[in-house]
């Protein structure tokens, strides 16, 4: 991955919100990690870890509290005019609920078309009609569709329309932000294997949120593991699913249901004890520490840093230099 294209890369990312008189929640913390241009990149946690602000922050959705976001060298938080107009059509967004992120109001032609609109990017109405059309058919649906309103359609078909109203400025980057758990699992699948399918097709690099791990394994290439706003590991998919190192990446995996019977009654789930702590004003040392068990003094005092530990896998723990087992 090294000698590939950064397309993003996010250096020291915080986003904090203040929730009331001298209460801060540190949504994102000190957060840093590169997305190269072609790749997926899942992020995963459980929920409250910052996955969505952190996949919002990077795209400018949300003002950064501090750190640097920077696209193909420019930094996003700093765009302005045109520049920003730009950057707004070559980064979308599919939200994770395809009921209220789809206006009601419009037939699926003019969701679609809204953003051909916006960038010009039909010379006349026909160029435009066959491009909403185009759109419809590569994400599975058909030109009949066009005419008819949101509330018509499943919520597979919904998260459909979401994506090709995505698709439709042609961009180069897209946040996928739980884009199925809002789904069937029967159709869960499918939408994840469209957006391989097109990632093949158009050439689309991909931030993959979610909180099912086995569907992460499936479509991403590299792995972000978040914890309370602070990345804790970062490798390759294979890498992760093989040799998780951290103590809450062991954790998350273990939990991963599988479907042999057999099999699954001699998986040893790792239950973490204790509470996910605040994320409000929180203190000093690792935020893993007090539900670890291999937690020492210097956790609870100091932070750890993101460090490599050799074939490009990240790890922000004191204790991954001795063999945690």
């Amino acid at each position: 991955m090294q000698n590939k294209e950064v397309l993003f890369s996010i250096e020291h990312l915080k986003k904090y919100f203040n929730v009331g008189r001298d209460a801060i929640l540190k949504a994102v913390d000190d957060v840093s990690f590169e997305i190269y241009k072609g790749e997926t990149l899942g992020m995963v946690g459980e929920s409250g870890c910052g996955k969505t602000t952190c996949g919002r922050t990077t795209i400018g959705l949300y003002d950064k509290t501090d750190g640097k976001v920077l696209f193909k060298g420019k930094d996003v938080h700093a765009m302005t005019g045109k520049e920003k107009f730009a950057f707004k059509k070559n980064v979308q967004m599919v939200f994770q609920d395809p009921y209220s992120s789809l206006n009601p109001r419009m037939t699926v032609a003019d969701i679609i078309g809204e953003g051909i609109d916006i960038h010009k990017l039909a010379k006349n109405k026909k160029e435009r009609q066959e491009m909403i059309y185009k759109y419809l058919e590569l994400v599975g649906l058909n030109k009949e569709h066009a005419n008819r309103f949101v509330h018509e359609f499943s919520g597979g078909q919904r998260q459909r329309i979401g994506i090709a109203r995505a698709l439709a400025v042609q961009p180069e980057f897209m946040v996928l932000d739980e884009p199925i758990s809002a789904l069937d699992v029967s159709i869960q699948a499918q939408i994840v294997n469209l957006l391989i399918d097109l990632q093949k097709k158009m050439g689309l690099t991909y931030l993959f949120v979610a909180h099912d791990l086995s569907m992460v394994k499936h479509i991403s290439d590299r792995v972000a593991v978040l914890y309370l706003g602070t990345l804790v590991e970062l490798t390759t998919s294979e890498e992760l699913y093989k040799n998780p190192v951290h103590p809450y990446t062991k954790a998350l995996l273990s939990a991963i249901p599988i479907p042999d019977p057999k099999i699954e009654a001699q998986n040893t789930k790792i239950r973490l004890q204790g509470e996910v702590p605040s994320p409000i004003n929180t203190k000093a040392g690792c935020k893993f520490a007090g539900r670890c068990q291999y937690s020492k003094d210097i956790c609870e005092k100091q932070m750890p840093q993101l460090k490599d530990i050799g074939n490009n896998h990240f790890v922000a723990c004191h204790m991954c230099s001795g063999d945690i087992k």
